[in-house]
């Protein structure tokens, strides 16, 4: 009896020691677990969360708006050649008139009087002319004879020579003049419109462009039109002469006018940084007017780009850069090559390729190769 308490005693203590053991270890491996959870937690919790999108492709048609203000394709001041008083106007602002129609004539007594002087005048030298030539030629008969010297002959030949000399001033001085009183009809050097007139018939005009003088006429050739536009130099190296372009105009709602880009200054101007094009518009209808305020849109065809927000970039003393994130969630920090500036994103001209993983808004300290983990998608 004794002997078999003993034994139980025994067991019952086996059994304890073994109890004590098992929750000694599962207590000790429970610790380790949750240590070692704490780190992994506390390693994860360490790894910056980043979100990131993708490059899109950049549009390669680009439209640009530009305002411009439409001009004839010439224009010209008709100023008088010759002073005196207008007698008749033969056309008025808004008329149209071929080249050579007749538009003012013009009263000039004084150059009238001018050319009977001169006509009178060269009458004298043709006259003094045949004198000298007579009596030149008898000289000379008479020198051949010895009966006068050579001296003589030769006062006799430089008489003649000053003669016909005289006559050929005379005869310039006519044909200024005449040409002076052709101008009495002040023609139209081109086809176009009459877009003003300064004078009224009695008015006292004056010769040439300077001093006193004022521009009888306007005269403006409206079919084709031109206008200049002037493209920011982001856009230069997009347009070149035979480009198509589309006009419109505010007042004309729904209509738009074709034009073709005739030339380019070809250089930049340093002041605004811009390419001045010169746009050549067909106005057969003479619906738009020269002077008139206008919107210029121009297709310019791009090189292929790519577009990523401009939130993406990192600014570094070393250029710009972004935070392109690698199969293995590292970061590596590529340069790139930035170009037009389109707002909420902006063009990447080298640098990156369309499937690569950009982080959004990176941090300053972000550095290359580091660890970080991408936000998931809501």
């Amino acid at each position: 009896m004794i002997e078999n308490s003993r034994r139980l005693l025994r067991i019952t203590a086996t059994v304890a020691l073994v109890v004590v053991v098992v929750a000694t270890a599962a207590g000790v491996t429970r610790a380790v677990w949750t240590r070692r959870s704490a780190a992994s937690e506390s390693a994860r919790a360490s790894v910056p969360v980043v979100s990131v999108d993708v490059p899109q492709p950049a549009d390669a048609l680009e439209r640009l708006e530009l305002p411009g203000t439409l001009s004839p394709a010439l224009e010209a001041p008709i100023y008088a050649r010759t002073s005196g008083y207008l007698a008749r106007l033969h056309a008025d602002i808004g008329q149209r008139v071929r080249a050579g129609d007749l538009l003012a004539e013009i009263d000039t007594p004084e150059i009238d009087q001018q050319l009977s002087q001169s006509i009178a005048a060269r009458e004298q030298a043709v006259a003094n002319l045949d004198l000298t030539r007579t009596s030149f030629e008898r000289w000379e008969n008479l020198r051949s004879k010895d009966v006068v010297s050579q001296q003589e002959l030769d006062e006799r030949r430089g008489a003649y020579a000053q003669a016909q000399a005289n006559l050929a001033a005379a005869e310039a001085g006519v044909r200024r003049l005449q040409e002076l009183a052709s101008f009495k009809r002040v023609v139209a050097p081109f086809s176009g419109v009459v877009t003003r007139r300064n004078v009224d018939v009695g008015d006292l005009v004056d010769a040439g462009n300077g001093g006193a003088g004022r521009a009888l006429f306007v005269l403006s050739q409206v079919d084709p039109l031109r206008l200049y536009v002037f493209v920011p130099q982001a856009y230069a190296q997009l347009v070149h002469a035979g480009q198509d372009v589309t006009v419109t105009q505010p007042e004309l709602p729904g209509s738009g006018f074709a034009g073709r880009i005739a030339r380019t200054a070809g250089a930049i101007d340093t002041q605004t940084r811009t390419l001045q094009v010169e746009i050549t518009l067909p106005n057969a209808n003479h619906r738009l007017l020269p002077g008139a305020f206008v919107q210029v849109s121009l297709h310019a065809t791009g090189r292929p780009a790519l577009t990523v927000p401009t939130n993406a970039l990192l600014f570094r003393g070393d250029g710009i850069r972004v935070a392109v994130v690698d199969g293995s969630s590292h970061v590596k920090l590529r340069p790139v090559t930035v170009g037009r500036d389109f707002g909420t994103r902006i063009e990447i001209l080298d640098g990156i390729g369309s499937t690569d993983r950009l982080v959004v808004n990176p941090a300053d300290s972000l550095a290359d190769g580091d660890e970080v983990r991408i936000a998931s998608k809501s």
